[in-house]
C-alpha cells in the first residue's frame, strides 16, 4: 500500500512508477530513518499519543529492522516500496502489526528526508574531516623527513626561486587545513533538527522538539516548518566545501604528475599506484594522480547541479528536490575514496632529493637574491632589478651563472659588486634569506610543522568533542 494511496483511485503508470521510486539511491538513509523515526516515536509517546507498550514495539521493531538490513542487503533490494520511509513503515508493520502505523502520526515524509539528509552529511562531515586530519599528518611527515632538501619553486611554471621542498608540502597542509575549518564551520549550520515541522505547518501534536533534538545529537532546532522542510542550504554549502578539497587535491595531483615526469624528475612514482602501457612498454603512468585530478570535476558537477535543482523552486517541498540526494552521495563518496588514495599515495611516494637539490642551483633560481644583495648596499630596489636583469642575459649568452663573474666583469655592471657576492648567492643562504613567518628558512620551516601539528591537534580535538 503507498503512503499516500487513499487520494488516488488509479493505479500509477508503470514506467512511471518506477521512474520516480528513490529507493534505489536513498535506501543508504536506513540507518539515518531508523534513527530519526526512534527519536519521533519517544517524542510521540511524552506527548501521550503512544503508550509505553506501544513505543517499546516500535523502537524494538526498528532495531531489528536495521539489523536485518544491515546484515541482507537484499531486503533493501527486493522491496517494491517507494523510498525509504515507505520500507521501513511497511518492514515495521509487517513485524509489530497495526502499531507501526501510528508511527507517522505528526509528521511528514517532508521533514523526514530533511532529516536524514543532515543526519548523513554530520556523519560525512565527520568522517572527511577525520581523513583531512590524517592526510594533513602525512603532509606533515613527509615535510619533516625532507628537512633541508631545497628545490626549485614555480610561477607562470617557470622557474622563479628555491624553496625547501617541505615548504612546498606544506602549502598543500594549508589549503587542507582550511578545508577541515570549512567542514566544521559548515557541521555547526547542518545540525539543527527540522523534525517536528510536519508537512509545512509544523507538527499538530505537542512534541518536545528539543528532546528530540538531544536524542538525536543535534545542536538545536529549524525555527521555521516551511524553511525547514525545503531548505538544502545546508547541502549546497556541504558540496561546495567538497569542491574546494576536490580542487586541492587535483592541485597536488598536478604536481606530481609533473614532478615524476622526465623533464623534472623530482618524485620517483611508486609501482602500486601506477599503471604501464599496454603499446610502450617503457611507460609507467601516473594514473593514481590523474584520476585525483579528474574526480574533482565529479565533485565540481555534485555541486553545481544541486544548486540549479533549488535555483526557482517555490516553497516549499517539491518532488524536484528529490533529485539532490544522489548528487550529494556520489560527491560525498567520491572525495572519501580521494582523500584515501592521497594519504595512502602520499606514504609511498619517494622525492628524488639530490636532483631536487641540483634542480634549485641551476637556472638563475638565485637572481632575486642577486637584486637584493644590491638593495642591502644601498641600491635602489628598481635599479637593482635591472642590473642584474642584464648579468643574467650576459650570462645566458656566454653559459654561465651569476657565481661564476669574476670582479672586473661585476665591476662593468656595478661597483657595489663585491668579493663577497659569489658567496651570497649559496643555494643555502638564498634559502635562509627569507627568514620570516611563513617563509621557506630553515627555521621558520621546522616552526611551521610545529605550528600546524598543534593545529592538527586541535581540530582532532574538537572532532572528539562532537563524537
Amino acid at each position: 500500500m503507498k503512503m499516500w494511496s487513499g487520494r488516488v483511485s488509479q493505479p500509477l503508470d508503470a514506467n512511471f512508477e518506477q521512474w520516480q521510486r528513490s529507493l534505489t539511491f536513498d535506501r543508504r538513509l536506513l540507518r539515518h530513518e531508523c534513527a530519526a523515526s526512534r527519536a519521533h516515536a519517544r517524542a510521540l509517546a511524552g506527548a501521550g499519543i503512544l503508550a509505553g507498550d506501544e513505543l517499546a514495539a516500535i523502537v524494538r521493531g526498528l532495531d531489528e529492522l536495521e539489523n536485518r538490513a544491515t546484515s541482507d542487503a537484499s531486503l533493501l533490494e527486493m522491496s517494491d516500496a517507494e523510498d525509504i520511509h515507505h520500507f521501513v513503515e511497511q518492514q515495521l508493520v509487517a513485524s509489530i502489526g497495526e502499531t507501526g502505523y501510528k508511527l507517522h502520526t505528526g509528521r511528514s515524509r517532508n521533514e523526514q528526508i530533511a532529516t536524514d539528509l543532515r543526519l548523513f552529511t554530520r556523519d560525512a562531515i565527520d568522517e572527511l574531516r577525520d581523513q583531512l586530519l590524517a592526510l594533513g599528518a602525512g603532509l606533515c611527515d613527509r615535510a619533516q623527513d625532507l628537512g633541508t632538501t631545497a628545490m626549485p619553486s614555480y610561477t607562470h611554471l617557470q622557474r622563479a626561486e628555491p624553496v625547501l621542498a617541505a615548504h612546498w608540502l606544506l602549502a598543500y597542509l594549508e589549503m587542507f587545513l582550511r578545508d577541515a575549518d570549512r567542514l566544521s564551520n559548515c557541521r555547526a549550520r547542518v545540525n539543527v533538527l527540522p523534525l517536528g515541522s510536519g508537512a509545512v505547518a509544523g507538527c499538530s501534536f505537542p512534541l518536545d522538539r528539543h528532546a528530540m533534538a538531544n536524542d538525536l545529537g543535534f545542536d538545536g532546532i529549524t525555527l521555521n516548518s516551511m524553511d525547514a522542510v525545503s531548505d538544502r542550504d545546508f547541502e549546497i554549502e556541504f558540496l561546495n566545501v567538497l569542491s574546494l578539497i576536490a580542487i586541492h587535491l587535483s592541485r597536488l595531483a598536478e604536481d606530481f604528475i609533473l614532478y615524476c615526469s622526465v623533464e623534472f624528475g623530482f618524485v620517483r612514482l611508486p609501482d602500486a599506484f601506477a599503471t604501464g602501457s599496454s603499446a610502450m612498454p617503457q611507460k609507467k603512468n601516473p594514473d593514481a594522480m590523474e584520476l585525483l585530478r579528474g574526480k574533482a570535476g565529479r565533485v565540481a558537477a555534485a555541486a553545481a547541479s544541486v544548486l540549479l535543482t533549488m535555483k526557482g523552486l517555490p516553497l516549499t517541498y517539491n518532488r524536484d528536490l528529490q533529485e539532490v540526494q544522489q548528487p550529494l552521495f556520489v560527491a560525498s563518496d567520491t572525495t572519501r575514496e580521494a582523500l584515501r588514495i592521497a594519504t595512502d599515495f602520499l606514504q609511498a611516494v619517494e622525492f628524488d632529493g639530490e636532483h631536487m637539490q641540483e634542480a634549485a642551483s641551476s637556472g638563475f633560481l638565485n637572481a632575486t637574491a642577486a637584486a637584493n644583495y644590491l638593495v642591502r648596499k644601498g641600491m635602489p630596489f628598481r635599479r637593482a632589478h635591472e642590473i642584474i636583469g642584464r648579468l643574467v642575459r650576459k650570462c645566458l649568452d656566454e653559459r654561465r651563472t651569476l657565481e661564476s663573474l669574476n670582479a672586473s666583469e661585476r665591476a662593468e655592471f656595478s661597483d657595489l659588486l663585491g668579493d663577497d657576492f659569489p658567496q651570497a648567492l649559496e643555494l643555502r643562504r638564498v634559502i635562509e634569506e627569507h627568514n620570516v613567518p611563513g617563509g621557506t628558512a630553515s627555521e621558520q620551516v621546522k616552526a611551521a610543522i610545529r605550528n600546524a601539528r598543534a593545529r592538527l591537534r586541535e581540530l582532532q580535538e574538537a572532532a572528539f568533542a562532537h563524537a
